[in-house]
């Protein structure tokens, strides 16, 4: 029981001590450490020791764990005698820093596989003792590969067609990247040599296919491609080709061409006629047969070419046969016969083609031409036509727009009286002003509208002379129109008023033309001859009179009156217009 708790006391005073150790080193921080580096780079084991206050490293030690349990010394570094370099590694390790007792890392700047192993740093110090760290080291080497390949024939057997090998530790791995038909084997030696075989039968149509090798390891970030294309050789084909099938006596530049495939490609061509030398002037030029003369009858014969390789030869024969003339003028005569006939059926076609579109573009330009003169000759009727009717408008209308407006009002009476207390049997003048209804007495004054109407509802004495004024001004403007106007009165009048044409008057059926009319000339049934001349009132001088008796004498030549109407004198040359100024 003694023994057992001084033993538990032991473990605790050994834990306690490493966890001081483990505080007091800065790398690596664990007990143990794992580390991996390739052959042939430079390796770093790392060993820090953080000393405390008041404590100094006196000095540092590498060593490496032997198979056997010994340690084999490295390096040592001493804070007063410098450092030391022991054995085979003498040349093969230093110190990282320049002072190894403050940073004891060590370099190996060329690593090899035999360095792989456990490495222990042990650090001594002053007054707290020594302290160590365990550093296992893997040393991986990078996989050197290459890939053998096998020179194949077709007709071969069964066999390896390429060889892959690849050493590298740990060992890498093989695999093929191809799309030939075939069986891969691996196998391994000592050492990480990796060997792996592809085996196939060879033919022909492999020739120049991929067949990759792939190496795989873990230092690899991606395999490793070494790229191959198969190789089977094999022997030529020959074959002779002509550039015509017809040999006649007097041909020229004919040739005999000898081609055909084989790997590698035929490099010695032999050219034989009839089993003998080829006669003269023929040739041998690469691949071709040239005679470099006209044929003779005596060219016939069988000729031959032999193609070689590295592989084997092929041969093939052409015979020749010669004629007297050649077959392909009968063919040819035939042809040019179908040629010609061919030509004149187009020519004969593409001449109806042209005469059809003449004559369809001379039958078009003759049918524009007509329809163009008569359109010409509606454009002058109708000018002619526009003129005439232009010059009985100047003749019918006044130059004074006014005027116009005016006297078409004053004409247009017929339907004005209707509505109007006015009556034309019985006129009563005074003075100037002319009132168109007895129902007013001599001494009373009537105002009048623009149209000559007595306006009936102003019956005021105020504007009395106004009216008057108005109404002279109304009669000069008449006045002047009747004497200046070459035209009959009846030519403004709208066709209401035309006794002449079939018209539709208000409320009644079209009216026929009444035979009893008097011609030109002649007074109207019922037509008043007498206009009484209109009296004129005290107080008015002498052009007023005369333009009341002008007004009279106007309406005795131009108008009649009947039924309580006033219609124009018919007469020969007068022009009917419309209301709206259309030409009837």
């Amino acid at each position: 029981m003694k023994l057992t708790g001084q033993r538990a006391k032991y473990l605790a005073l050994l834990l306690l001590c490493v966890v001081c150790v483990q505080a007091d080193f800065v790398e690596p921080p664990q007990l143990a450490t794992a580390l991996r580096s390739f052959a042939e780079s430079q390796t770093r084991l790392p060993c820090h020791y953080q000393v405390e206050e008041g404590e100094k490293v006196v000095q540092v030690t590498w060593y490496k764990d032997l198979p056997d349990g010994s340690k084999d010394q490295i390096i040592t570094a001493h804070f007063v005698d410098g450092h030391t370099e022991f054995g085979r590694y003498s040349g093969r390790v230093r110190f990282e820093s320049a002072s190894p007792t403050v940073n004891s890392a060590l370099l190996i700047p060329s690593t090899e596989e035999s360095d792989k192993g456990s490495y222990t740093c042990h650090i001594s110090t002053f007054p707290n003792g020594n302290f160590e760290r365990h550093i296992t080291l893997t040393v991986w080497i990078l996989p050197i590969s290459s890939l053998d390949p096998v020179l194949l024939v077709e007709g071969q057997s069964f066999r390896v067609a390429a060889s892959c090998r690849a050493v590298g530790r740990p060992p890498p791995r093989l695999t093929w990247d191809t799309d030939l038909p075939g069986q891969f084997q691996e196998r391994s030696q000592e050492g990480g040599s990796v060997s792996s075989y592809y085996s196939l039968h060879p033919l022909r149509s492999m020739n120049g296919k991929k067949l990759d090798c792939l190496v795989w390891h873990p230092g690899l970030e991606q395999p490793r491609r070494i790229s191959y294309s198969l190789v089977v050789q094999y022997p030529p084909d020959a074959a002779i080709t002509s550039t015509t099938g017809d040999w006649y006596v007097g041909m020229k530049n004919a040739e005999l061409t000898c081609s055909g495939g084989g790997y590698p490609k035929p490099q010695n061509i032999t050219w034989t006629w009839k089993g003998e030398a080829l006669p003269d002037g023929v040739s041998e030029v690469g691949e071709k047969l040239v005679f470099g003369r006209a044929l003779h009858m005596n060219d016939s014969g069988v000729y031959k070419c032999v193609l070689r390789n590295e592989v084997a030869a092929g041969s093939a024969e052409y015979t020749v046969t010669m004629t007297e003339t050649s077959k392909r003028q009968g063919e040819t005569t035939i042809d040019n016969l179908l040629l010609i006939i061919i030509g004149a059926s187009a020519g004969a076609l593409v001449l109806v083609l042209v005469m059809v579109v003449l004559l369809v573009n001379r039958y078009h330009r003759h049918k524009n031409k007509k329809l163009e003169i008569e359109l010409n000759e509606k454009t002058e009727e109708i000018q002619s036509f526009s003129r005439q009717a232009s010059f009985r408008r100047l003749n019918s209308v006044s130059t004074d727009p006014r005027l116009q407006s005016e006297d078409y009002s004053l004409l247009r009476v017929d339907s004005r009286i209707k509505s109007s207390d006015i009556s034309l049997e019985r006129p009563i003048y005074r003075g100037s002003q002319s009132t168109l209804g007895g129902k007013w007495g001599p001494s009373e004054v009537v105002e009048v509208d623009e149209l000559g109407r007595p306006v009936v509802w102003n019956n005021g004495q105020e504007s009395l002379r106004g009216a008057e004024l108005e109404e002279e001004e109304r009669m000069r403007r008449v006045e002047s129109y009747v004497k200046n106007s070459n035209m009959s009165l009846d030519s403004g009048l709208p066709s209401s008023l035309v006794p002449l044409k079939a018209q539709q008057d208000e409320g009644v059926g079209p009216i026929k033309p009444d035979t009893a009319l008097p011609r030109e000339g002649d007074s109207p049934q019922g037509v008043r001859e007498d206009w009484p001349p209109p009296p004129v009132a005290e107080g008015h001088d002498e052009e007023v009179d005369n333009s009341s008796y002008h007004i009279s004498e106007a309406l005795n030549n131009h108008f009649y009156y009947r039924n309580g109407v006033l219609r124009p004198k018919p007469h020969s040359n007068a022009i009917l217009l419309h209301p709206r100024g259309q030409i009837i």
